[in-house]
């Protein structure tokens, strides 16, 4: 089974990638805000994301224009 994992800080380029991307996906996609869950950036870093917006799938990080690096949400 294929998983899909879109990782943001709530900013307006990840709020507008998530519309873009993330909600016109054909299956579910688990949506964490690290700015409100960031005890899961250890887990995005080990996932590979190195900014965000990102979109992980199936352990593939596709990296969508450039927010914010990771260390910028520490």
């Amino acid at each position: 089974m294929s998983r899909a994992v879109f990782y943001h800080a709530g900013c307006p380029v990840c709020v507008s990638a998530e519309q873009t991307i993330a909600d016109h996906l054909n299956e579910e996609v688990e949506k964490v805000h690290l700015g409100e869950q960031s005890k899961r950036i250890e887990e995005a870093e080990q996932s590979g994301v190195k900014s965000v917006p990102a979109l992980v799938i199936d352990g593939q990080v596709f990296h969508i224009n450039h927010g914010a690096a990771l260390s910028a949400l520490k």
